[in-house]
């Protein structure tokens, strides 16, 4: 019995991973292979949604921007590290810590010098290549997601701001494959780097959530009463749930289940529904062109008003908006 229900929440825990990762959709994605000789400092200012950077020789430091006025550790990568930026936040990557920026990266990967001038072409090393030397002590190959709608919503707010795994800690053979499509010219070229990218990412992140330091619901699954709960809430979204009628399927009191969700997923079980709820239509906003009172009863909400004032309410902008921007190539 014990190792059945063992088995039956770690597929439920990887129902949902599975779910999260399905977001990972690179279309076009911008690609480069970056080779530096000390000193060297990149300052990212892209803001781009979803950024994976990979050192395929060498190695340097990740210095975040400060948060709240106060400094934020750097972070050391080494040959083999994957590094995964979640935008907007600005950071650096640099030989050392102390080294002072010397590239500006824009949106749109336009590079420049802290004073401005356009470096695209002074420092291109030839197919998806740029640096200072292609044989340079340091070599990085950085993918990068420019839309949202490519990486899914729900996805990124799940996500730190910085993820850094080390080569032992994620299959790396499709880093080595990306390195080396990276460099060729062929037909499709663009398709099969966008494959080889949404691969690493999930392969990177699939490695994350199973660390301590992945979100408190993904590990939240493995409890057989909170994890049926939420399996419950995202499986049929569309359902009138309460706290006293999920307490009623799983099989606990009202107080027992608010309690115990509390604790192990960090909100209370209606907050985390809505927050679900939302995301969802968010996506479906993206992904389709059902109307909005379509979306409201997929989602949970008895009209099209009621979901509208609930999204505005918590992204901001209406859903119209919201999906007039996401066909720009911008999100809320």
């Amino acid at each position: 019995m014990v190792e059945k229900r063992a088995h039956i929440c770690h597929r439920l825990t990887v129902d949902a991973l599975a779910s999260l990762l399905e977001g990972p959709r690179a279309r076009g994605a911008f690609v480069m292979r970056s080779s530096f000789d000390p000193p060297w400092s990149l300052r990212i200012r892209d803001e781009a949604p979803l950024t994976v950077v990979a050192v395929v020789r060498g190695g340097g430091w990740i210095v975040p921007d400060p948060k709240g006025g106060k400094p934020v550790a750097a972070r050391q990568l080494r040959t083999g590290d994957v590094a995964i930026f979640r935008g907007p936040d600005h950071y650096t990557v640099a030989d050392d810590p102390d080294t002072a920026p010397q590239v500006i990266i824009h949106p749109g990967q336009i590079t420049t010098t802290p004073d401005g001038e356009v470096l695209c072409e002074t420092l291109s090393l030839g197919i998806r290549s740029w640096g200072t030397s292609a044989d340079a002590e340091t070599v990085l190959v950085t993918g990068t997601y420019e839309q949202e709608s490519a990486t899914g919503r729900r996805l990124l707010r799940a996500l730190p701001p910085i993820i850094v795994l080390g080569r032992g800690e994620f299959d790396s053979r499709v880093l080595d494959l990306l390195v080396d499509e990276a460099a060729k010219d062929l037909p499709a070229q663009g398709a099969m780097l966008d494959r080889l990218l949404d691969l690493l990412t999930i392969a990177a992140l699939r490695a994350w959530f199973s660390r301590a330091d992945a979100p408190a619901w993904y590990h939240a699954y493995a409890d057989p009463l909170v994890g049926k709960a939420l399996r419950l809430m995202q499986h049929n979204p569309a359902h009138t749930w309460t706290v006293a009628s999920l307490a009623t399927e799983v099989g606990v009191s009202r107080a027992a289940l608010a309690r115990r969700f509390t604790e192990l997923v960090g909100e209370p079980p209606m907050s985390f529904l809505t927050d679900w709820r939302l995301a969802l239509a968010a996506d479906l906003l993206h992904e389709s062109d059902a109307t909005l009172e379509s979306i409201a009863r997929r989602v949970g909400y008895g009209s099209a008003f009621a979901l509208s004032t609930a999204f505005k309410r918590h992204y901001g902008v209406s859903p119209r908006d919201h999906r007039g921007m996401a066909g720009q190539g911008r999100t809320a």
